[in-house]
């Protein structure tokens, strides 16, 4: 089979719920997610599927290495702040081999659209780590039309030069990764191109709220505004984008020969739909890790395929990477597992045991076939998800022994890793002062 183009779409701060294809409800305008129920409907849609962290960045050092974030420093951050814009550690090394260095490498042609969110120029960059070009903010969280970060700064870039353009951001960044798609299709290389909306995190803002930009521009948090409304509008705005893209493979002659794989960095925010999970973003409860995993590849993935195969952010990088035939760097060997035969016959699963840990409220988890370890604020559960992934039958005085073995489990592979260094911050954006608790 030849190397299939690559197009790995990540939103941000998507809800396991929000989209149609895992059971989200219509707006009184219509479907949210169209475009992306169509990509479910004919590829495969998987209903185990984690992210490598409920906060951003550490899920982002995760893709981009196919390794746990917790082996690089900069991870240790929950997330990266703009605090760190002039830190030359905390950002994902150069000489670290990633996702888009081993293709490049192999031949490919490669390019992110959007966030970036691993460190700040002139340390770190995407530039840096294996994307011939770039276009998006660096930051973590930049408004929809001032494109300026927390701080006030202007953060919209070509490569690694400041870039001034007008519009809607989620727009901005389908039009570019069309451009894109165009100019590098016509060629004989096959292509990887991340592309990393900021939609739908804060400022809550529509393509209709220019307006808005002024009223938030002190506190990108929004924390008095935004609506359900709103967010699912933000969401479709990205489906359309989409569709843009989509149209792009097709026009091009490409679309079968493409994997498309859709995400979110973790959990959902405030606006959310998880259900039935509980909690969302800087959670290791369901809510905060299980997302929605779309692929779509005509060539190799037959239509309607679900699947309940575990798997997390790295395992899909090392999936593209097994997918282009390109070998890992044998001195970064991946914790990701390809996912590739799963892709070809979903019902063909495999254990998959899962780890977590969060400096914030001292959580760790782990998920091992039906069962999940929890530690919450010096709290240990047990939950048994395949019968109650609510997470609200607590097991552990009920199976003490399987307790013992999932906490050892979790304290061997703790072991593995670095230790998370006293200095990390954690930056929850808010708290029980600002909004009930979930």
């Amino acid at each position: 089979m030849k190397r299939p183009n690559v197009v790995f779409i990540v939103a941000d701060d998507l809800g396991y719920a929000d989209l149609g294809c895992y059971g989200g409800r219509d707006a009184e305008w219509g479907a949210v997610s169209p475009v992306l129920d169509s990509l479910a409907a004919n590829g495969i849609r998987f209903t185990q599927g984690y992210a490598n962290s409920p906060v951003c960045s550490p899920t982002r050092f995760a893709l981009m290495t196919a390794r746990y974030q917790y082996r690089l420093r900069g991870a240790a951050e929950e997330p990266l702040s703009i605090r760190t814009r002039a830190s030359g550690t905390l950002g994902l090394p150069p000489a670290h081999p990633t996702l888009p260095s081993l293709l490049k490498d192999a031949g490919y042609r490669t390019a992110l659209v959007g966030k970036w969110h691993l460190g700040y120029p002139p340390h770190f960059g995407p530039l840096k780590s294996g994307y011939e070009d770039f276009y998006g903010p660096m930051s973590g969280g930049v408004d929809y039309f001032t494109h300026c970060g927390t701080n006030g700064e202007h953060d919209l870039w070509e490569k690694e030069a400041e870039r001034t353009d007008a519009g809607y951001l989620t727009d901005l960044l389908s039009r570019r990764a069309v451009q894109w798609i165009e100019g590098v299709a016509k060629g004989d290389a096959p292509f990887f191109l991340s592309l990393h909306y900021t939609a739908p995190h804060w400022p809550w803002e529509t393509r209709e709220d220019e307006a808005l930009a002024q009223d938030v521009k002190d506190n990108l948090f929004h924390l008095h505004g935004g609506s359900i409304d709103t967010y699912r509008r933000m969401i479709h705005h990205m489906d359309e984008g989409i569709g843009w893209v989509m149209d792009a493979l097709r026009r091009a002659g490409v679309e079968r020969d493409t994997l498309v794989v859709f995400t979110s960095d973790n959990g959902g925010e405030r606006f959310s739909d998880n259900w039935p999970l509980v909690g969302g973003k800087m959670d290791l409860t369901e809510g905060g890790i299980r997302v929605p995993w779309v692929a779509h590849w005509p060539a190799a993935i037959a239509a309607g395929g679900v699947t309940d195969q575990a798997c997390m952010t790295m395992d899909w990088s090392a999936t593209m990477l097994d997918a282009a035939g390109v070998a890992a760097d044998p001195d970064y060997a991946l914790d990701g597992v390809s996912l590739l035969p799963v892709l070809r016959e979903p019902s063909r699963t495999f254990r998959r045991p899962l780890y977590w840990r969060m400096k914030h409220r001292g959580q760790r988890a782990l998920r091992d076939g039906d069962w999940k370890y929890l530690r919450v604020d010096g709290h240990d559960y047990l939950f048994d998800i395949a019968a109650d992934e609510r997470e609200r039958a607590n097991r552990a005085g009920r199976d003490p022994r399987r307790l013992e073995r999932m906490r050892e489990a979790w304290e061997a592979w703790n072991a593995t890793m670095p230790a998370i260094p006293d200095d990390a911050a954690v930056y929850p954006g808010f708290g029980a002062k600002d909004m009930p608790q979930r």
